[in-house]
């Protein structure tokens, strides 16, 4: 009869986990002179785990040792008998079959916990854009209060192509101080960045003038209203489509007083008549300064962005000629705000998928800056 046991766990500095169990059993069964004999005994089963890095990258704890050592025995034998038949009982069979039967339990636990780590290397499809992948980078940390792991995240596009990544870590000092009974998880702006650079494609967006209601009609006559020196030559009352297009990964910066993103755009202005093919107009390059606000739903970070400025907006080129591009500035930045701002969130509403480290929930996390805390 076997009594629930009563576990105290703690971590050992640079090595895993310690782990003392107090082991209470009753033996019952026919004793040699007749009648019943009942032994119940306590024990201390003490064992340390070594957690470290295996060949997939996984965190992996392995036992290193265990002992067994007894605490009381008592049993309904008549004290005369006690010395003699306990001794015997002691060195011939408990000293014996305890370790056996107890230490693989402790063994069999550490394996439940190994397979729950598994789960972290499996490939998260990003839609379809691509495929992430987390993964150790360096061996577990262990202190005194708590396990330290640093991860590593594979990007693959859609062709297979993996996406380059910095690994430079930050040092622990950088960090936010460690909270009490919480986990903390960490991203960086790089990993971030790299995310939104294999979904850029799906940011690209061709927008036409049903798409900026309550904007002036994006049509050619409103272009040579703002730029006089190209009206002569622009075709009168034409719609206008404006092809918006990201010509360079996306940068992200993360403070704790603020995150934003830097998106390096083209935007190329084509008049499309009815009765004619489209035909470029001109193409400008474009810097927007967008807000980052990050928020927890279906495990993943969600991540939605609002524009706050136009740092450049500049021609590349022309088939109208060289003109000055400025007057453009304020209707491309209401355009982007109403328009394009809302596509790329649209695109970014999978989300960024989480860590699945130990069936680790998410949903009730808080963020603060670059910190998500569970």
């Amino acid at each position: 009869d076997l009594r629930p046991p009563v576990i105290s766990l703690a971590l050992s500095p640079g090595s895993g986990l310690f782990m003392a169990v107090l082991v209470q059993m009753t033996i019952a069964g026919k004793s040699f002179i007749g009648g019943n004999m009942e032994i119940t005994l306590a024990a201390n089963l003490t064992a340390r785990s070594r957690l470290w890095q295996d060949a997939a990258d996984i965190p992996r704890f392995s036992l290193k040792n265990c002992h067994i050592a007894l605490i009381s025995v008592k049993t309904n034998l008549p004290s005369s008998m006690l010395p003699k038949v306990m001794s015997k009982f002691l060195d011939s069979t408990l000293q014996k079959v305890l370790p056996g039967l107890l230490c693989p339990a402790v063994d069999a636990m550490l394996n439940l916990v190994n397979a729950k780590f598994t789960t972290l290397t499996s490939e998260i499809p990003l839609g379809t854009a691509g495929i992430l992948q987390y993964a150790l980078l360096n061996p577990p940390m262990t202190s005194e209060t708590f396990i330290e792991l640093d991860l590593k995240t594979i990007l693959h596009q859609k062709e297979g192509k993996e996406v380059d990544l910095p690994m430079d870590q930050p040092s622990l000092a950088s960090l936010p101080p460690k909270r009490d009974a919480a986990t903390q998880l960490i991203l960086s702006a790089n990993f971030l960045s790299a995310e939104l650079s294999i979904l850029q494609a799906s940011f690209n967006l061709d927008i036409s003038n049903n798409m900026v209601l309550g904007l002036p009609p994006l049509v050619t006559t409103m272009l040579g209203t703002l730029i006089p020196e190209i009206s002569t030559v622009l075709p009168p009352s034409q719609p206008v489509v404006i092809e918006m297009r990201e010509a360079q990964a996306p940068v992200v910066t993360i403070t704790p007083d603020k995150s934003s993103v830097q998106l390096f755009s083209t935007a190329e202005f084509w008049v499309s008549p009815s009765d004619s093919a489209p035909k470029s107009l001109f193409v400008l390059d474009v810097h927007s300064n967008l807000e980052a606000q990050f928020a927890i739903a279906e495990e993943k970070l969600r991540l939605s962005l609002a524009l706050q400025s136009l740092s450049r907006v500049a021609l590349a080129s022309s088939s109208l000629g060289m003109f000055d591009e400025l007057p453009l500035k304020r209707v491309l930045a209401d355009i982007i705000h109403v328009a394009y701002v809302p596509s790329i969130n649209r695109a970014l509403h999978g989300g960024v998928p989480l860590p699945d480290l130990l069936d680790i929930t998410y949903q009730r996390a808080n963020i603060s800056g670059f910190e998500v805390g569970i």
